[in-house]
């Protein structure tokens, strides 16, 4: 027994051995194999941030980084400090509110082509979405003008001198003049742990809607459509598909295994419901066939979402539809947290091709799924979209919604929460990717745009190694960096679908149909740098 125990021992020891040897043979030879994401660049350096030597041989040789820090998750996140303890607190001052209209573009001096350029058409508006926020959100809505009121620009963990560049919207471009912006990191003033109020956002939580009595527009306007099963689903060809599936591209759409499978959905797919998403998918429907409370509308939230219209030609418009929020709360694996960030971009784009709704896409995380306009659930004629807790990812249905790991183990989660009207308060521009030039529109004509071209990160840079409240685990930070701006979110894209116009973008004619679901590649940032070098 003891030469068994002995002969385990020692071939445990020669493994760990072995793989300590290589990984750091490896690491020194062929570096690039281990980059993964733009932080992987950095790894030397932010292991070299924590003051523990245990810490950083567990970090570099087992992955294993800032144990001593993490924490299991709590019923709500963050706390909220004594108020003894000395904290940055900001008197109150109004002036970001003002932030919106701090411009001198005057529509009366406009040219007849500079109104036709400016137009939002009635259409946009006219199927506008609508979104449940979930009913135990944490991070509300909230309005960049008041976050960047609280945030101070940093270059990469170096303050920007105040002196230099005023934080408003009206000169966030003029932050690109370091390194052209891509190291710029919008810094939260607060400990983001300590829950301060405009991180949360409660205050924007949509009003209660107005009731379809009220008279805002006849009642037939507020029916629900609960979105297609894959019985209907199959029934509605798509017949012009080909004029608007992916404008300007050159390829034979014929060819392209996207588009057909758009074009003749696979019913043996929609039908097969053995994957392990399967359980997960039942929920959805289940939900999905559930009625709302047909007496509530949306509600005006006092956080504005951004419209940006994009024409692509050939009659086809994209209307994006951006939702901000201040902080991120990321999912928990095995009760721990992972993905916090400062600064939350989401979108919902909606296709057009000559006034018609065709598709929605429905951002989510580093990837999204596209619907048919007619699969997706409706109150009248306007897409009803489920923003996921914490995350504010966007999907469909109301529901669990598994992703990445096997097992559903990381999920987002959505239900009929507060419903948000984004048309009653929100500020609209049109753009036009060719020539980089984004217009105020004509139904905000005040808006001010140079905060649209800030190329840098509208949050904290994911934090060091030797920060408390940072760990990692089999690569998974528990805060990473903030996000992009509207501009660096493809708005230029052919298909519906974000990210490279090689990528597949299955279009779905039903609820929980395939799991056609594009994912973005870990080289979609690294792209995006390397143009802006």
């Amino acid at each position: 027994m003891k030469a068994v125990k002995t002969k385990v021992t020692i071939g445990v020891l020669s493994t760990l051995i072995a793989y300590v040897s290589l990984n750091s043979l490896l690491h020194t030879t062929n570096p690039e194999l281990f980059i993964h994401r733009p932080e992987d660049r950095e790894e030397r350096q932010w292991i070299a941030t924590s003051k523990s030597w245990l810490d950083r041989k567990a970090c570099r040789w087992l992955g294993f980084c800032g144990l001593a820090h993490i924490r299991f998750v709590g019923r709500r996140f963050g706390h909220h400090p004594d108020p003894d303890d000395d904290q940055h607190v900001i008197q109150p001052d109004l002036d970001w509110e003002e932030a919106w209209n701090d411009t001198k573009d005057r529509p009366e001096d406009w040219t007849d082509d500079e109104r036709i350029l400016r137009e939002i058409p009635d259409y946009v508006i006219e199927y506008a979405p609508l979104v449940h926020l979930f009913s135990g959100e944490q991070f509300w809505p909230c309005d960049i003008a008041e976050h960047l009121y609280h945030i101070t620009p940093s270059l990469n963990y170096t303050p920007i001198s105040g002196s230099e560049v005023e934080p408003t919207l009206k000169h966030l471009d003029e932050l690109n003049e370091f390194q052209g912006g891509k190291w710029v990191y919008l810094t939260s003033k607060d400990n983001v742990e300590d829950r301060p109020e405009w991180l949360e956002g409660e205050k924007n939580m949509p009003t209660t809607g107005s009731r379809p009595e009220d008279g805002f527009e006849d009642n037939d306007g507020w029916v629900h459509h609960a979105g297609r099963s894959w019985v209907d689903g199959v029934k509605d060809v798509i017949h012009d598909l080909k004029d608007w599936f992916a404008p300007g591209m050159k390829a034979d759409l014929e060819r392209e295994n996207d588009y057909r499978k758009s074009r003749w959905p696979d019913l043996a797919l929609a039908k097969n419901n053995n994957s392990w998403r399967g359980k997960y998918h039942d929920e959805l429907r289940r939900r999905a066939a559930t009625k709302p409370d047909e007496k509530i509308r949306g509600g005006k939230s006092d956080a504005p979402a951004v419209l940006v219209t994009v024409n692509k030609g050939h009659g086809i418009v994209d209307a994006f539809w951006f939702f901000f929020y201040s902080f991120n709360l990321g999912n928990v694996v095995f009760n721990v947290r992972f993905g916090n960030h400062v600064g939350d971009w989401e979108h919902t784009m909606i296709r057009f091709h000559h006034g018609k709704p065709k598709a929605v896409f429905f951002s989510e995380h580093n990837f999204g799924s596209a619907y048919s306009y007619e699969a997706v659930e409706k109150l009248g004629k306007r897409p009803v979209v489920y923003s996921a807790v914490g995350t504010h990812a966007m999907y469909a249905t109301a529901g669990m919604h598994p992703y990445i790991l096997p097992w559903g183990i990381l999920h987002d989660q959505t239900d009929r929460g507060p419903l948000w009207d984004p048309t009653l308060n929100s500020h609209a521009y049109t753009y036009d990717p060719k020539n980089d030039t984004v217009r105020a529109s004509n139904l905000t004509p005040q808006a001010p745009t140079a905060w649209f071209h800030f190329a840098g990160r509208w949050g904290d840079k994911y934090y060091r190694l030797g920060d408390k409240r940072q760990y990692r685990f089999v690569g998974q930070y528990h805060y990473v960096s903030g996000p992009l701006g509207p501009k660096f979110k493809d708005l230029d894209r052919k298909k519906v679908c974000a990210g490279p116009d090689d990528a597949d973008c299955v279009i779905k004619h039903w609820l929980g149909g395939t799991d056609n679901v594009r994912l973005a590649t870990t080289l979609d940032e690294f792209e995006w740098e390397a143009d802006n070098e």
